[in-house]
């Protein structure tokens, strides 16, 4: 029997879970040829994002179509994250961001939180040692406290582990929300006591869970949907997106390396 979830008390989910929730979702995307066209890979760096987001979406349609369970999705979901975030490394990607769980996503099951929350558990204890040697530095957004305790454990042990790598920085949104992002920022602005004249653009971006960084220059969201489900909101306002009808276990480093190849064919102007 699936363990009781005990939901963040605001989390979109309290309501959201209540509906019956929508027909269940198409079946999954044929691969198209975008996969086949990074067949060479030849792009400088200075043409490449320095900062890659992906929002990850079709495990579960991925599964259905398959005769699989939902959590047979995620797992091979894991598989395609663990191949997405060498090849970053090999192509010098500087910052990955992956939009793993989102607040929204207490609306699930008991069953696939309780299972999601498991997977991060184990990617975590299983993958550090492997982070390490990719030379990644991990990085959580999010609400970090509203996760079970041993959740938190993990994270705070993989965070700790990679402290000193190097070669990429790589950011898991679990239990995120931009809006709330934007909130918690809000929050300490005001804790801080600044005046509204204080307050700029600078000021409210140093309070983000992803102060320091640069701001994503390539959005990539797998699937076939087109929206940004509430990912890195105010971060990705000058973005490059990229959207791409393959399901996220079948996105692999051809299907990266040829959204690399279409940012680096991109003018980008920033209003100019």
């Amino acid at each position: 029997m699936a363990r009781r979830i005990s939901r963040p008390t605001d989390s979109p989910a309290r309501v959201q879970r209540e509906s019956t929730r929508a027909a269940s979702e198409g079946a999954a995307a044929d691969a198209p040829s975008e996969a086949a066209a990074a067949g060479s890979f030849a792009v400088p760096k200075d043409e490449l994002p320095c900062h890659v987001a992906i929002i990850m979406d079709g495990n579960r349609r991925w599964a259905k179509a398959r005769g699989l369970t939902e959590m047979e999705g995620h797992s091979a979901g894991v598989e395609a994250t663990r191949e997405i975030i060498r090849n970053a490394v090999r192509r010098d990607i500087g910052v990955l961001s992956l939009y793993a769980f989102s607040r929204e996503n207490w609306a699930r099951s008991d069953e696939e939180v309780a299972g999601l929350m498991f997977l991060l558990d184990k990617v975590l204890r299983n993958e550090t040692e492997e982070l390490k040697r990719q030379g990644a530095r991990v990085r959580l957004l999010g609400r970090i406290e509203e996760l079970p305790p041993a959740d938190r454990l993990s994270i705070e042990q993989a965070l700790d582990a990679t402290s000193g790598g190097t070669r990429l920085q790589l950011n898991i949104a679990f239990n995120y929300s931009g809006r709330t992002e934007l909130v918690d920022a809000a929050r300490k602005l005001v804790a801080q006591g600044l005046s509204p004249e204080q307050i700029d653009e600078d000021v409210l971006a140093g309070s983000l869970y992803t102060a320091g960084l640069p701001d994503p220059d390539m959005v990539i969201r797998t699937g076939g949907e087109q929206r940004l489900s509430n990912f890195l909101i105010w971060q990705a306002a000058y973005a490059e997106f990229y959207f791409s009808p393959i399901l996220w276990p079948d996105f692999g480093p051809d299907a990266f390396d040829a959204a690399l190849l279409e940012y680096a064919s991109r003018q980008r102007r920033f209003g100019r």
